[in-house]
């Protein structure tokens, strides 16, 4: 999709970027990872697609996929051993490059703190920046439900997220980018300035047709930053 000129002056001005993380800032897509590493992969992807498909309501698509899945603490903490974080290509020096422009990052997904947090942190970003969903243990680590006061559990989630993070942080220009449905929404509702859509990982063409911009490669974000100096540049 070609770049418009004021999509590039949004981008290159806006005061925070959110990104998705499934697909989006990593090639993994942990909650489906996750249930296949529990034996029940192919249960889990199915309720996925009822709730991409928009057949399930989204916070009782994440109950029931939990429900099957019941993770343990010390099975996700397995699973994290046992499965590093396939960061997308460019991210890293996206990160790097917005926070040297001034330009915040935040992490908002439906997927789980717990496989989100060692990312984040090992990209520098902090964890009051991550809004995604929080698997809930008791004492002795067996899986005890999700917290049902996170943004993303729930439909709507992202916008809702996006306009929480501009009223917190006084922000006025942010941009979401993401490679699915639930990221396009970030756009409406006075959340999202921009959507960036995402198809590195996998192509949307639904998503794609609400993209501001559609790209395939990371670095694309890059070079149209690096042509224009940061924000409060004087």
């Amino acid at each position: 999709m070609e770049l418009k000129p004021d999509v590039a002056q949004k981008l290159r001005h806006a005061e925070a970027v959110c990104f998705d993380v499934d697909s989006t800032f990593c090639e993994d897509e942990s909650i489906d990872e996750l249930a296949a590493y529990l034996g029940v992969g192919e249960q889990v992807a199915a309720l996925t697609a009822k709730a991409m498909g928009g057949t399930v309501e989204f916070k009782e698509a994440l109950r029931t996929r939990l429900g099957v899945m019941h993770p343990s603490r010390q099975a996700v903490d397995q699973f994290l051993a046992d499965h590093p974080h396939r960061i997308t290509k460019g991210i890293p020096e996206l990160v790097a490059l917005l926070k040297a422009r001034g330009q915040e990052v935040f992490l908002v997904s439906g997927g789980f703190r717990q496989i989100i947090h060692p990312l984040a942190e090992s990209l520098g970003i902090p964890l009051s920046h991550v809004f995604a969903n929080s698997i809930l243990f008791d004492h002795d680590g067996r899986y005890a439900g999700f917290d049902e006061s996170e943004f993303t559990c729930r439909g709507g989630g992202k916008p809702a997220a996006i306009r929480h993070i501009k009223e917190k942080f006084g922000y006025e220009e942010v941009v979401m980018v993401g490679d699915g449905a639930t990221d396009a929404e970030a756009r409406t509702e006075g959340a999202a300035s921009l959507f960036i859509g995402y198809g590195g990982v996998v192509v949307r063409q639904a998503v794609a047709a609400k993209a501001d911009w559609y790209i395939m490669d990371i670095q694309q974000m890059i070079d149209v930053l690096k042509a224009a100096p940061p924000p409060n540049a004087k």
